[in-house]
């Protein structure tokens, strides 16, 4: 059963579930693996889950656990946050560039003494075939566009927030790819936008990148199945990909996948800390 939540302006929590003699859990989200474990931990008598996103998606995929939407107010908010909902433990499943968050949750959990688990999905590895540039931001990816004299159909895989460094690198024509039109953003001139949620498969994006002619990708290194296909058909078409790196971002306990949070979780409700 589907569990209607609601956003609210100072991001309270919506439908709680009463905790009895549930472990209450945090899942800081907003990807597919935590998606992934809000299915898993929907109905398990074990635990009482809440799943929280940033609100940077304007519709968010329904999921069957009681949702927040929105930010703690740093550090400081989030611990307040966690000690008033008697949180027992910390899942972040948040995206790999999502660094802020995931350091704010590592000082809450440090401070109050709990338990935090990060599921971290691999990186992709450049393989014989793969043209990549490795950069270190989009900044740093657009200033390598900049330096192209002749303007180029580029292709560009990013969060929203990160399309107004390419208004440095206004010579070449944008296709952009995003879950909700982004606004009050200074944007190159020449884009256009494709509003699609994921996952995309090889096939598709090949057909995509030929009919929009795309010479360039400007991807980052998200990892996981759901958006690799672009990258596997621009390995295929010999196109070049400006891959973006991994910010560094602290993490609690690794675990590999939802199926081992759950048992990570699991061990706490057995065990204890």
């Amino acid at each position: 059963m589907i569990v209607q939540s609601e956003r609210t302006p100072d991001g309270l929590l919506i439908n709680a579930l009463g905790s009895g003699q549930m472990l209450r859990i945090l899942i800081l989200g907003g990807t597919t693996e935590a998606s992934a474990l809000a299915r898993l931990l929907a109905g398990d008598a074990r635990f009482s889950p809440t799943l929280s996103l940033a609100g940077r998606t304007a519709a968010p995929t329904p999921q069957p656990v009681p949702m927040r939407v929105g930010g703690f107010g740093g550090a400081e908010g989030l611990t307040r946050w966690l000690a008033a909902g008697e949180i027992a433990a910390v899942i972040d499943a948040t995206h790999p560039y999502a660094a802020r968050i995931s350091q704010n949750a590592a000082i809450a959990c440090a401070g109050l003494g709990l338990p935090l688990g990060s599921i971290i999905r691999p990186a992709w590895e450049e393989r014989p075939g793969d043209l990549w540039t490795q950069t270190a931001s989009a900044e740093a990816a657009a200033s390598l566009l900049a330096g192209d004299a002749d303007p180029r159909r580029v292709f560009l895989s990013l969060g929203r927030l990160d399309l107004g460094a390419f208004a440095a690198a206004p010579q070449h024509d944008y296709l952009a790819r995003t879950i909700d039109q982004p606004d009050g953003l200074d944007l190159p001139p020449r884009i256009r936008f494709i509003l699609q949620r994921g996952p995309f498969d090889a096939s598709a994006e090949a057909r995509l990148l030929a009919e929009e002619s795309i010479a360039v990708i400007v991807s980052k290194n998200s990892g996981g199945a759901a958006t690799y296909g672009k990258i596997d058909a621009a390995c295929e078409a010999r196109l070049p990909v400006i891959m973006i790196a991994r910010p560094e971002k602290r993490h609690g306990a690794v675990l590999a996948s939802p199926e081992a949070a759950i048992g990570w979780l699991a061990d706490i409700a057995a065990h204890g800390r």
